[in-house]
């Protein structure tokens, strides 16, 4: 098979094809044909040596992945060949809380990832993929779709009618905004692109806020709130953005933690402003496999299209990695590997 690896601390001028040697099934293993592979934030922090720490030696990057199995296990009875799959981003968090072990097998960081022609899976670690969805469409899931699931509904406890705030149009966040308003939700977006605004209110953004023109974005949503702020704030870890999203949570409110697109330094938040506003600061783990079932069904009921904002050829794997750094898109950028 082929692959891409990355060595942490190379950064994207690491990312080198290779070819490895397929290894045989375990009785409760499937190999699938990688069909369409997404990328987040955090490849780029593997590649730049910036997210947590494995051995050392070259890793294949990416985490999402949507395909088709072509090969099971003598003890495999979850799925057969052909069956259209995409992997869990937490192979072992079923369900339930999470814990050290059930974490700690995350691929493309510590453990080989997706971005390769093939890969091999437990069977409890995969998803259906719901039939309306394209390989390309379903392969945003497992962390971006599941990551927002778990900030909004999970973490969040958001419901009809209440306000949710998304920080930038990543896309961990337009998942979220789109989540959030079929779901009945007033929704909040930031930007810095007056054209990413735009784009988000086609989406059904109810409220923009260009943070470049109104650099105290925290007193804009308490006033498009009626003083009250969002319920949700899904917070991405941007240079400076923590305080503010803890001033633009309401009374009660929760700040659910995503990431750290500016890194992950100790940031003050003082302790007054979410004990005297009753407010809770969720860090947010992507989810389990049970959040990523969820999700699927709730985008298969409500037909909702993953916005993305290209496709790359498996060739072009350099150029996906370099468009994700510039911070240029909008949405979810998305390797095709194999039609």
């Amino acid at each position: 098979m082929q692959a891409y690896t990355v060595t942490s601390g190379k950064d994207i001028a690491g990312l080198t094809l290779v070819t490895r040697q397929p290894r045989e099934l375990g009785p409760l293993e499937l190999r699938v044909r990688i069909k369409a592979v997404s990328l987040n934030y955090r490849d780029l922090m593997v590649a730049r040596g910036e997210y947590l720490k494995g051995s050392g030696d070259p890793v294949i990057p990416a985490s999402d992945a949507a395909g088709e199995v072509i090969e099971v296990g003598s003890g495999v009875t979850r799925y057969k060949i052909c069956d259209r799959v995409m992997g869990a981003f937490m192979p072992d968090w079923i369900d339930g809380e999470p814990t050290p072990a059930t974490v700690a097998l995350a691929p493309g960081a510590a453990t080989d990832g997706m971005l390769a022609t093939e890969s091999i899976f437990s069977e409890h670690a995969l998803v259906a993929i719901p039939d309306f969805l394209s390989d390309e469409q379903a392969s945003t899931l497992p962390c971006a779709a599941v990551t927002a699931w778990n900030a909004l509904f999970v973490a969040g406890r958001a419901k009809a009618g209440q306000t949710a705030l998304f920080l930038g149009t990543g896309g961990v966040s337009i998942w979220g905004l789109q989540l959030a308003k079929a779901a009945g939700m007033r929704t909040i977006i930031t930007s810095s692109s007056a054209d990413k605004l735009a784009r988000a209110r086609e989406l059904g953004a109810d409220l923009t806020i260009n943070y470049r023109e109104t650099p105290e974005w925290q007193d804009e949503v308490r006033r498009l709130t009626g003083g009250e702020g969002a319920h949700v704030v899904v917070e991405v870890g941007g240079e400076g953005t923590l305080e503010r999203s803890v001033a633009a949570a309401r009374m009660g409110g929760t700040i659910a933690v995503i990431g750290g697109v500016s890194g992950f330094a100790s940031v003050p938040v003082a302790p007054l402003a979410l004990i005297s506003g009753v407010k809770r600061l969720e860090g947010i783990f992507v989810g389990s496999r049970k959040m990523l079932e969820d999700v699927a069904r709730f985008v298969d009921v409500a037909r909702i299209a993953p916005v993305i904002d290209r496709v790359y050829s498996f060739d072009q794997a350099r150029e996906a990695f370099e468009h994700l750094a510039s911070g240029k898109h909008f949405g979810k950028l998305v390797i095709r590997v194999a039609e």
